[in-house]
């Protein structure tokens, strides 16, 4: 199966984080509240998406709530295209961008299919999905927003499909949200974790801004809390 550039992300890291964390024995480091804090809001994400792959509802309860920052997590992480997007509302911004990662957390279990399973598992109304180009302009955004909502609804439901039908592909799902909660999520017991200054372009962070980049997370104090404010994928072919 061929899928373009934006869909061509991390399996490995971000979503099993949980697993083998925390586990050396040498002497124990006490954490500061913050780095505590920061794993916990981790493990919240992967707990709420583990029950129903809901990204709305982890991005929601886990995520910041500050609008700029989120506008700048779209842009930066979302893959949403090269446009002006100064012309586009924040709303419809976040949007896309929830959108797009619902249907990459919807994928994953079906990654990796075998020959046999991969006509079933993505025919080619769901590749279209993975096939569509961003938008030329900022014009077509909001279009392109909705169209990308459609999808994700569309998916899911045909993910809900091949899970009635064959308990291989149940199994899959369990099996990944299984994953994504067991193990040991915990701060390091033997190495003091420190804040990290954000340099960077762009995102959800701003120039000098203390962060921790708990593996493939980036989380933020906002307003006396820890706020997760991007998900770094690595690119893997599959």
């Amino acid at each position: 199966m061929c899928i373009p550039k934006p869909i061509l992300v991390a399996l490995a890291g971000t979503i099993l984080v949980s697993l083998g964390l925390g586990q050396q024995k040498s002497q124990t480091i006490k954490q500061p509240p913050d780095v505590i804090n920061a794993y916990r809001i981790c493990e919240q994400f992967q707990k709420i998406l583990s029950q129903n792959l809901d990204f709305n509802a982890a991005f929601d309860s886990t995520f910041t709530t500050d609008k700029s920052r989120q506008r700048g997590i779209a842009i930066k992480d979302g893959e949403l295209g090269d446009i002006d997007f100064a012309g586009v509302d924040d709303q419809t911004l976040i949007n896309a961008y929830k959108s797009r990662m619902q249907l990459i957390y919807l994928m994953f279990p079906l990654m990796s299919p075998s020959d046999a399973e991969e006509a079933v598992f993505f025919p080619a109304i769901i590749q279209a999905m993975f096939k569509r180009k961003n938008p030329a302009n900022p014009v077509e955004f909001a279009t392109f927003a909705s169209q990308l909502e459609r999808d994700s609804r569309d998916f899911r439901a045909h993910l809900d499909k091949l899970v009635a039908k064959y308990p291989a592909v149940a199994e899959r799902v369990r099996k990944f949200k299984s994953d994504l909660v067991t193990g040991d999520f915990a701060p390091p017991k033997s190495s003091l974790v420190t804040p990290l200054k954000y340099y960077g372009s762009g995102g959800g962070l701003s120039t000098g801004e203390s962060y921790y980049q708990i593996e493939g997370y980036t989380v933020v104090r906002e307003n006396g809390q820890m706020k997760i404010a991007g998900i770094k994928f690595f690119t893997r072919l599959f």
